[in-house]
Formats: C-alpha cells, sequence, structure tokens
C-alpha cells in the first residue's frame, strides 16, 4: 500500500487556539483524522508526526524517503529561514507539497520566499485545513501517476 508521511512544523500543535483569525479553529487532532479518513478512502496509509525542532523535522523528511512515496510538508515559520530543511527536502527523491494554511503571498513580507518550496512539486496555501486536503489530492495523483508509468 503506498504511503505518505505528513510533517507538521512548529506551532502547529496549537492550532484551534492560536489566531483563529488567521489559522482557524481547526486542531491538528482534527486535520490528522481527515487526512487519515481521506487517505484510507484512496488506498494510501498515512504517518503525521509534529514538532517545533529543526533537526527533528529533518530527521522526519530523511525517514520518509525509507518509508514513504510521498510527503506533505508544513514547515510553517521554517518555510522562510531554513536552508537545511530545504536542503533535506531536495536530498530525499520522493515529491514532497509544502501546505500553508494561511496564504503567505498576502502576508507580511518575511513570509513571500519560501525557501523549502522552491523544491517541493507544488504548494498549496490559503485555504485553511482545506489546504492540507488539496495537498494529499495532488500527492496522491502523483505518487498514482509515477506508478501507472
Amino acid at each position: 500500500m503506498p504511503s505518505l508521511l505528513v510533517i507538521h512544523g512548529p506551532n502547529l500543535n496549537l492550532l484551534g487556539a492560536r489566531e483563529p483569525s488567521i489559522y482557524g479553529t481547526t486542531t491538528l487532532d482534527d486535520i490528522n483524522a481527515e487526512l487519515s479518513v481521506r487517505a484510507s478512502a484512496v488506498g494510501f496509509a498515512i504517518e503525521s508526526v509534529q514538532s517545533n525542532l529543526e533537526g527533528v523535522i529533518i530527521n522526519h523528511i530523511q525517514q520518509a524517503a525509507i518509508s514513504h512515496d510521498a510527503l506533505l510538508i508544513n514547515p510553517a515559520g521554517y518555510s522562510h529561514t531554513s536552508v537545511a530543511i530545504r536542503d533535506a527536502l531536495d536530498a530525499i527523491g520522493i515529491p514532497a507539497v509544502e501546505v500553508h494554511l494561511s496564504n503567505i503571498a498576502a502576508r507580511e513580507s518575511f513570509r513571500h520566499v519560501s525557501l523549502t518550496g522552491a523544491v517541493c512539486i507544488g504548494t498549496v496555501s490559503g485555504f485553511g485545513a482545506r489546504s492540507y486536503y488539496l495537498a494529499l489530492d495532488a500527492a496522491v495523483a502523483h505518487v498514482k501517476g509515477l506508478q501507472s508509468k
């Protein structure tokens, strides 16, 4: 069974309570539960992890290459600052889709550039929790397309 890893970056464990006017009221547990249902419905296994630590996120990315077919990643604030996470994504050889709950292009100027998004197959942002579900659809379609070639 194909599988996906979902990596949630710093502060995403606070979803539902943290700045609901920007990030909504859906919790990380809600998102993970819905991703699990949707992945199962299309024949994919899914694993979700969250960390506030850059090195831990890098370890998860590296491990994904061994045990998963693709990954979804919301690097959160690290999107704009972490060359190390960018390099890990670039090195693993499996497709990654970057996710953001808010529209980073419409926020503060320092959020407009995503170092990590540049090495992903695509980015979904601005749709709240639905950004994750759209990213899941994209990753599944990409993996299925690769498998059918």
